[in-house]
């Protein structure tokens, strides 16, 4: 049990008190008694009520990350095996585990661990120096987790090569934990089989959030013409296929992911239909619109265009425009399928944004459904930073 107490000012601690995980540096008066950064300290309001415990980290402006709300109990490998126990149990219940996020972070009460798994492999990444130092612990922990369901994991890689390690003053880092393997892994999801590179691929391989809208566009996609923008590894593109596109074009800026998503095409036997270009959308879609190219289905899911509440004005911009020069593109009647993955692009901005680009390509849309991330990535109210993941399918009706 923690001895330190970090003690808050009075009238700070609004986040944490309404449900939140994190304390800032400016809302700590003190921290009394004797602590290293990443150990565990009770966290007082002002008067001394007890607000739980949490890992500390002076060094960071996030400088505590809660852990329990009790302050009696005991943060030893007891309470993380219970943890990953809980978050386990949880997606055996919601989601196809074949590959899976199994734990993100505060949404399943473990601040800074992420994990995910590719069918046979665990790809584990650290974000805070407190969870680091249970790392080793909680890969061995995750392992037994599975095998007492006769899941057999034959290796583990950790994705801590993230610039969020620097503000809490670490070192990015990525390797093998335990033996080496080749990385290289073969996943199946939606019926679409897909080469995930765990050593290199972006974030920890795969996006693994998308799994339940890529399923959705299936249905729209018998004979159509689609075009999905920043495809990626293909995703988007192979679900289209796997839904009966006649023919599907894919568009990233990245040569890399692209010869990648060619290798998923091949896997998948689409090589005849399912097509790859190397190409910056921005430019791209102005070209196809005085080319007089449309489609039946256009996709679009593209970077975080924000990663900070500063540039949102910027990121509106990049997103009212790829939204109304896709809108140009549909056929009338045809159906555009459009995300953000910006935290700070909230729910109600996003679709301000996209009203906006429809006022200005002059169509209307009427909304066939609106999702979120998939359920393996849970949003756990109050704590907002879980919830990213906006995805919206319209019917776009031109000239109505």
């Amino acid at each position: 049990m923690a001895e330190a107490v970090a003690v808050l000012k009075k009238g700070e601690g609004r986040l944490l008190k309404s449900g939140g995980f994190w304390v800032f540096d400016n809302e700590i008066a003190q921290i009394m008694g004797s602590c290293q950064d990443g150990d565990v300290v009770h966290v007082h309001d002002f008067d001394g009520y007890s607000l739980g415990q949490g890992f500390v980290n002076r060094k960071s402006k996030i400088t505590v990350r809660m852990l329990t709300r009790s302050s009696e109990e005991l943060v030893d490998e007891a309470f993380f095996r219970r943890r990953l126990k809980a978050a386990w149990e949880y997606r055996k219940r919601v989601i196809d585990t074949t590959s899976c996020r199994l734990v993100f972070a505060e949404a399943d009460f473990l601040p800074g661990l992420v994990i995910d798994k590719y069918s046979d492999v665990l790809v584990i990444q650290s974000l805070c120096l407190g969870i680091d130092r249970w790392k080793e612990t909680i890969a061995a922990q995750i392992k037994e987790i599975l095998a007492e369901d006769g899941i057999r994991i034959r290796g583990m890689y950790e994705r801590s090569d993230v610039k969020v390690r620097l503000q809490e003053g670490m070192e990015m880092a990525k390797g093998f934990i335990g033996p080496s393997f080749p990385t290289q892994i073969e996943i199946c999801e939606n019926q679409v089989h897909y080469y995930v590179d765990v050593e290199n691929g972006q974030k920890t391989g795969f996006f693994l959030d998308q799994k339940e809208n890529r399923k959705a566009i299936q249905r729209l996609c018998p004979k159509a013409r689609v075009l999905d923008c920043f495809t990626h590894t293909g995703s988007f593109a192979l679900n289209a296929g796997r839904g009966g596109a006649a023919w599907v074009m894919g568009v990233d800026a990245s040569e890399t992911a692209i010869i990648q998503a060619r290798k998923n095409a091949e896997l998948n036997g689409m090589s005849d239909r399912v097509f790859f270009s190397c190409e910056d959308v921005f430019e791209l879609l102005p070209r196809l619109e005085k080319d007089n190219e449309r489609f039946d289905l256009v996709i679009l899911d593209p970077p975080a265009f924000t990663k900070a509440r500063n540039s949102v004005k910027n990121a509106v911009r990049g997103y009212r425009e790829i939204n109304l020069r896709a809108m140009k593109l549909v056929k009338n009647g045809g159906f555009l399928a459009t995300c953000s993955c910006s935290h700070f692009m909230d729910e109600d901005l996003f679709a301000q944004t996209i009203a906006q680009a429809a006022k200005n390509a002059h169509c209307r849309l009427r909304q066939v459904e609106f999702r979120t991330q998939a359920p393996d990535h849970p949003i756990l109210w109050n704590a907002e930073e879980s919830y990213y993941l906006k995805f919206y399918i319209f019917q776009v009706c031109q000239n109505r």
